[in-house]
Formats: C-alpha cells, structure tokens, sequence
C-alpha cells in the first residue's frame, strides 16, 4: 500500500491555466525568468498551447508558441512536488505578468525646420546634433588562444550569470539572464565539431521568429553567436570615430550598446528595430538619443537628430542648428536641473512643502533610492528575504540595519504574502480567487511564527542602529477591519516584552488597500499611527477588476478613486501617504497635492523628476 501511495504522489499531475496579461506579451525577459524558477523543482513541467507542449525550462520553445496579450496556457506540472511547482509558478508568472509594464512610447510633437527632414520612430529622448557615420565593424581571426565552441558557450554563460548578479538592480540585468537562459537551452547543448554546425543550429532557431511579434528576438540570437565566437577566436569590433557622431546603423546588438557609450556618441540612427527591442532597452538606458527610420540616409558632416519630434536632418539650415543647439541646451539644462535639484526640499509654488519617497525592495534599491534624492522610504518591500527559503532572524536583522541606517524615515512592510503569491516553505491550500482569500495579514495572522520572527528581526535592527531621531514604521498589509490590527499589534507587543526591547519609537500603521476600511477610519483613527494608501489594489478592489487580468483594466486615474482618495483624507485625522503606482503619474500630481496629499512614495528613478513637477504645481 505504502509502494503504491509512493507511485501515485510521483505521479500526481496538476494542470492551471495561465493568461498572458501584459501588453508585451510573454516575450524573452520574462519567459527566461520563468525558465528559470521552473528548474527549481524536481517535477516535469510543460506549458501547453494550441496543441503544442513545450518544456517550460526550454526558453527557445516557449519562445516559438508566439504568445501574446489576450491569449492561454496550460501549465502542466508532473511529479513529487507538482501541487508546489503549480501553486508558485502561477503566482510567479502573475507577478511577470503585473510587473512586465508596457514600453511608453514618446510623445512626438510636429517642429518645423527649414530643411527637408525625414521622420521616424523615436526610441530615446533628446537632440543631437553632429556628423552622420555608417557603423564599421572589424573582424579579426585569432586562434592561438582559441577556445572549443562547447568551451566557449560554458564561458558565456559564466560571463552572463556573472553581469546578471553584478547588474541585478539595472534594466539590463534581464537581459543577461535571458541570454544566459537561451545558452541554457537543449539547442546549445549538443557537442558542435564546427562554427558552420553552430551557425546553422541559431539560423534555424531564428528562422522560427521571422514574421512573429518577436521577430526582435533574432537580434539576440546573433548577439549570442557573436559573444560565443569572440571565444573561438573570431571577434568583431565596432570602428567607432574618436569625435562626436550619430551613428547610421542597420541594427544594433545589445552587446554592442555598452561599447558605444565609452566613444564620443551623441545619437542613433537604426534603419530596423522596435521599442522592446534589447538594444532599444539598452540604449533609453544609457540616455542615448535614438530614432528608428527605415530609410537610406547619406553620411553628412552636419546633422541635426531631434527625437522629440522624431526627425533627422541632413542637411541643416545655420537656423536649423541655431534652433537645434538651443533645444538641446534648454533640455540638458531640465535633465541637470532635476538631478541637481533631487537633495532639495520639494515645495509647490503656493509654499506647500511635500515629502517624496521611495518605494524599495531590497538594499541595492536602499542604496539608489538614497542616490536619486529620495527623503525616506515610503515603502520596504520585505518580500525579497523570503522568497527563496525562510531566512533566520539574523539573516534579516544584518539586512533591515543595512537599509535603516541610510533613512531618516522609513516604512517597512511586514511580510505580503500568500493566495497569488505563495512561499515554497508555507503551505496555503489552492484558492478559486486568491486575490480574495489568504493574503496579506490574514497569512501572517495563520502564520504567526513568521510574523513574530520578521517583528523581531525589524526590532533589533532599530534598536542596533540606536538613533532616537529617526521615524521608523511598521505597516501591515491587507487589514480589511480592526479586529486584525489589534491582534498584529499585540504580536508586535508581546515580541518586545518577551525581549526586552524598548520599540517608544517605532509606529504602526496599515496600507490602506481594501475598501471596507474606508468606512470604518473613525475607528481604525483611534488604533494606527499612520495610513500609506496602495492604489494598485485600492483600485483593483475597488473595480472589482484583478490588476493581472489579460483583458480587463481598471482606470486608476478614474475620479472614482479619486473620489475615494478625497473621502479618506477628508477623513482622517492620522498621517497619510500613497505608495501605489498612482503617486507616480505625472497625470496624477497635482490632482493628489490639491485634494491635500503631502507624502509621495514612487519608484526611485522617478524621484528627480517628480519633484521638479511638485515645484511646479
């Protein structure tokens, strides 16, 4: 009986369906992070779409089923730990889901210039003006330091893992994990006798991708090839000029964009690419001015590159470049003012003084946030301690310490979890609606050992930074009624007592995200330090609708949740700050600083930014 409950549990089977809800659909970045969180378990694991099934730890075959927004698949778990695989992988494929954001694209506006100009799709912004050169490239075969082609590609992959980690809190660190998951991939790990075997081997690869959405894939294939090369012995180099240039190129290899930032760049011309590209990705990231014109475009000693109206001159008027210059001056002048500006206090033009700070999740994100200006911390994310195994309370001391002693103020939240977002080490049975069911403070009231541990971690680090004038925060996700923070707020009493730590200074509050506590904030008034408003959920529940559904969208800058964001603070009597993507838009600034919100949580990059949109409201 015990050999045949033995057979049956290796043989359990767990099917889900997943909806592709991000407007890029599932393309390389998130589909390599996928590939890889699907290694982590033993059972075999598939995804299964319009009668095909794939590997899920094969990137290349996900790659091939075309994805996009809107539509399904299975996902198939077979094995021991299937029921775990399944329940985390759907929480973590919503998660790539809801975090994979819609490339913006940039605003044109018509500019009129004396010469001809030809328009294109603008990628970067910015203005450029300088010669128009063709990009050279160089290659050059040595092979007395030449490595097998197998050699190499295990040599790439360490390189990649090795940028990945090294670049974790950068917007080009997916794209080393992508690329490190493609060479992950079956189709590299055959014994190749030759570089035709291996160039034949990508070729085909890419010839499943041309004329799909992700046609932009192929750029990474042959970024790949080359990075593999330059190991047997054949390199390619950019002939880049010494002065300043825009570069006229066919296409761009991501490899290729970080070389070009060490020359005089001023501009980019790409006759083929997209937004979502990886060099596109790259390139907004270095703040190298880009457009995208598919058309033949001469070498010219003088041109003018202006993506704000996403045109290119070949053959400027001295009135062209005199209008060029200053354009470009009055955007370098924005661009510095903002970075210069973000240590200063935030006030509007009427003298109404705001706090903007950072949403963060781990201490690399501390350590930018407190770069790019940030007056505190609105939001810790805790979440990243936890996600991999159950970290000891020493573990997560030496971390909180780390963060707090970069803030004066800071609001950490305790742990948000469970339903759509399960830990591997705590079991929580599969809900119809987990957006619904076991999340937040509910979990942590059912898993009371974690709660008091994290409490007790977040204790010692403030006692061991010892500094009376700083504002620490405590913030429970997920209260829906009082009754839940009474009973988290005792946990937090009872852990100091029985530990002897003096917590006069630290305060507890709630994010205010389910409606319900709009109706009862008399009550939670008398009990909360404070309020941090999440207007992702609020407005998800509010709309009934869930952030992560495919089709479905809720408005957040509706005047319904702008009519909720004016009752609460009409409300209250307690501080208050938003912490949601809302505190971010620049569509939303100067309606939440009128309705009388004075503390702005947002994503570090934005900070310059935004308080220089403050200062002018």
């Amino acid at each position: 009986m015990n050999f045949l409950k033995s057979i049956f549990k290796k043989q359990k089977t767990i099917k889900s369906t997943l909806t592709i809800s991000s407007a890029n659909g599932f393309h390389l970045r998130p589909i390599a992070k996928f590939a890889n969180e699907a290694k982590k378990f033993n059972s075999t694991i598939t995804i299964i779409s319009y009668e095909q099934e794939v590997a899920a730890t094969q990137v290349p075959k996900i790659i091939s089923l075309s994805l996009t927004k809107g539509e399904s698949f299975t996902l198939k778990c077979v094995g021991e730990d299937a029921e775990e695989a399944s329940r985390h992988l759907t929480s973590f494929f919503k998660e790539l889901m809801e975090n994979d954001k819609e490339i913006e694209t940039l605003t044109q506006i018509d500019e009129s210039y004396e010469s001809p100009t030809l328009n294109g799709i603008s990628i970067v912004p910015g203005i450029a003006i300088a010669p128009l050169v063709y990009c050279k490239t160089v290659e050059n075969i040595d092979t007395q330091k030449a490595l097998s082609i197998n050699d190499s590609i295990k040599l790439v992959k360490k390189e990649l893992e090795e940028l990945y980690t090294k670049n974790k809190s950068n917007s080009e660190a997916d794209i080393y994990l992508a690329h490190k998951e493609l060479l992950s991939s079956d189709i590299f790990q055959q014994d190749f006798k030759d570089v035709e075997e291996l160039k034949e081997t990508i070729d085909k690869e890419i010839e499943t991708l041309k004329g799909t959405k992700f046609e932009s894939r192929i750029d990474d294939y042959k970024d790949i090839l080359q990075q593999i090369l330059t190991h047997t012995g054949i390199t390619s180099t950019l002939k880049l000029p010494d002065t300043p240039y825009i570069l006229l190129v066919d296409n761009l290899l991501p490899s290729d964009v970080p070389k070009l930032v060490d020359s005089p760049i001023q501009g980019v011309v790409l006759k083929h690419g997209s937004p979502t590209s990886h060099a596109s990705i790259l390139l907004r990231s270095f703040a190298i001015p880009t457009v995208i014109i598919d058309d033949y475009i001469d070498e010219t000693d003088k041109a003018i590159l202006d993506t704000s109206s996403g045109d290119i001159l070949i053959s400027p008027t001295k009135t062209d470049i005199d209008k060029a210059y200053e354009k470009q001056k009055l955007f370098q002048e924005k661009k510095a003012q903002n970075y210069k500006n973000r240590f200063n206090s935030t006030e509007t033009l009427r003298g109404k003084s705001i706090k903007v700070l950072a949403n963060i999740g781990d201490v690399q994100s501390a350590k930018e946030a407190k770069e790019l200006g940030a007056d505190g911390i609105g939001l810790l994310r805790s979440e990243f301690l936890f996600m991999e195994k159950k970290p000891t309370v020493k573990e997560q001391t030496n971390a909180y310490r780390e963060i707090f002693e970069l803030f004066d103020e800071l609001t950490i939240r305790a742990l948000d979890i469970g339903g759509d977002k399960p830990l591997p080490y705590a079991h929580i049975e599969k809900e119809q609606n987990p957006f619904l069911g076991i999340r937040g403070i509910r979990f942590l009231l059912l898993e009371k050992n974690l709660l008091e541990e994290q409490l007790l971690a977040i204790f010692k680090a403030v006692e061991e930074v010892n500094d009376k004038n700083k504002t620490m925060k405590v913030m429970f996700p997920m209260v829906s009624n009082c009754d839940e923070f009474i009973e988290a707020k005792k946990i937090a009493i009872d852990i100091a007592i029985k530990h002897n730590i003096d917590i006069s200074n630290i305060e507890f509050g709630i994010m205010l995200e389910v409606p319900s506590v709009i109706f009862a904030i008399h009550e939670f008034d008398q009990l909360v330090d404070f309020y941090s408003i999440g207007t992702n959920d609020l407005t998800q529940y509010l709309f009934a609708i869930e952030r992560t559904h495919a089709s479905l969208q809720a408005d957040a800058l509706s005047p319904m949740v702008m009519n909720a964001l004016k009752l609460i603070i009409k409300t209250t009597k307690k501080p208050i700050s938003i912490c949601g993507e809302l505190a971010g838009l620049g569509a939303a600034t100067e309606t939440l600083i009128n309705l009388g919100y004075d503390t702005l949580s947002v994503s570090a990059k934005l900070i310059p930014s935004l308080k220089e949109r403050i200062r002018n409201v």
